[in-house]
């Protein structure tokens, strides 16, 4: 900074008063204290940043990529050169990108001030992890990619078939070439197992009263020698945390120590479990008692930014997949993603984002109660799944799957988004593999039903308008039926 400069705060004093400069000196030290913390706590600031201080230290650190240097002369083929002004503000001229073509998150050495942002960004994000429950991760077995959850679970699947074969030395017909999933009926899991050029073995879970449940015996019968001779051709199990009810999160404790016992590697799809300390701590205890390879995660849906980027960890010293699928990404990365959530974590700070976690926590039940308060005037009841602490069910109890359909659009006509109906036993075909009553993830689930979510970020007064959306579109529900 200019006026933090004993020579340049002496310049300054010539021309207006020493006093005034003075005082806007101390005021530009704490600006700078505080950058000097975040680097040296490598920890989320306790309380937010204001959108001044953040933006002052984005273009400070804009200013050591190539691009920005005063009387820069680029003579390659990816200089960061940016036709538009509005293109390179809504960038804060960091245009180069971050990571090599060997390692995505190595020092860029036309971009050390975008190599900075990454790595901050990193220790934030795992650092906002461990305050969710995820203790035994750290920045070194943390990855932010700039792809949605899909793909960065199709790279990790890819890194873990790279990873098999170095280890193996195997020959091509005894490589693994299977993924044992356990069934979540969203698509987004299974075409990353099909796009990675793995075939699919689907573990059905089992109903218990209203809740779809984790099916060990079935899981274990996959994976045991004496019941499946191709074993040997399993390469792991993808395991599933944040799901739709009636869908409960996966047993992941069980699923680990079963993995530990058969060798066989272990991947969690955590696509919004971030946000749900009960679903992190069910992962530590699976990371601490079992075998957990590495845990896949979206950055929109548990951090407030625009879709596309997600985290990949796993836990303290044993990071051989995540560093796989640094090694593996082709090219450099996309800084955007890792910028939106940087920026978005100095605003929570640490005070912040504990207040989110518990507002979702306290959502949840004020839309369950609001849930049970409509349903019940129509006969209708909220489906029983203590082991989803996210998602909530609704029975729908109409044998017509094109009413069911029809109540979905009419709470979308009345501006409710993200509110999901499921007919009954409705048959979907993904690549080869065809599940039956697919979006209940169970073949035969005994009714209709609808679901919605207390996420991140929801406001109460979401809830009260969904309340009396939802009031109005059964009234109009009965007619039909």
């Amino acid at each position: 900074m200019f006026v933090n400069n004993d020579a340049n705060q002496r310049l300054c004093e010539s021309l207006v008063s020493t006093s005034y400069v003075r005082q806007a000196d101390e005021a530009s030290k704490r600006q700078t204290k505080l950058f000097s913390q975040l680097v040296s706590n490598r920890k989320l600031p306790t309380d937010g940043w204001n959108e001044q201080v953040i933006e002052s230290f984005l273009l400070e650190l804009s200013q050591l990529d190539s691009n920005n240097f005063l009387d820069n002369c680029g003579v390659g083929e990816r200089e960061g050169r940016v036709y538009s002004k509005l293109v390179q503000r809504r960038n804060f001229g960091l245009h180069h990108g971050i990571g090599r073509s060997g390692d995505v998150s190595a020092d860029q050495p036309k971009a050390i001030g975008s190599s900075i942002i990454a790595k901050l960004a990193n220790i934030l994000v795992a650092d906002a992890m461990k305050i969710s429950g995820l203790q035994s991760i750290d920045s070194t077995t943390t990855l932010l990619l700039p792809l949605c959850t899909g793909m960065s679970l199709c790279s990790v699947f890819n890194a873990l078939r790279a990873h098999q074969r170095e280890e193996q030395n195997a020959k091509e017909d005894e490589r693994q070439n299977t993924i044992v999933w356990t069934r979540l009926d969203q698509k987004t899991c299974i075409k990353s197992i099909l796009a990675s050029g793995y075939d699919v073995c689907v573990v059905d879970p089992i109903l218990e009263k209203d809740e779809l449940v984790t099916n060990l015996q079935a899981l274990e019968k996959e994976l045991s020698a004496e019941e499946n001779e191709n074993t040997k051709k399993i390469a792991c199990v993808v395991s599933s945390t944040s799901c739709f009810a009636p869908r409960a999160s996966d047993d992941v404790e069980a699923i680990a120590k079963l993995c530990q016992k058969y060798n066989v590697a272990h991947v969690i799809n955590n696509a919004y479990g971030v946000q749900s300390r009960k679903l992190c701590v069910k992962i530590e205890a699976a990371m601490r008692k079992g075998r957990v390879d590495c845990v896949v995660q979206s950055l929109d849906k548990n951090f407030l930014v625009p879709v596309g980027g997600a985290i990949v960890c796993a836990s303290k010293g044993n990071g051989y997949l995540v560093d796989k699928v640094r090694k593996l990404y082709p090219g450099r990365a996309s800084i955007s993603s890792t910028l939106d959530v940087l920026i978005t974590l100095l605003e929570m700070g640490k005070t912040g984002y504990e207040r989110l976690l518990d507002e979702r926590e306290t959502n949840y039940e004020k839309l369950k109660m609001a849930l049970e308060r409509t349903a019940s005037k129509y006969g209708e009841r909220v489906l029983e799944t203590p082991n989803n602490p996210i998602s909530l069910g609704v029975t729908l109890t109409s044998s017509r799957n094109d009413l069911v359909t029809k109540f979905g659009s009419m709470l979308f006509t009345r501006r409710v988004s993200g509110a999901r109906t499921v007919p009954m036993q409705e048959t979907k075909k993904i690549g080869d593999v065809e599940l039956r009553g697919f979006g209940a993830s169970f073949s035969t689930y005994p009714t209709a039903y609808f679901t919605a979510a207390a996420a991140i970020g929801m406001r109460e007064k979401e809830i009260e308008s969904f309340e009396l959306q939802l009031e109005k579109t059964f009234k109009d529900f009965v007619k039909l039926t």
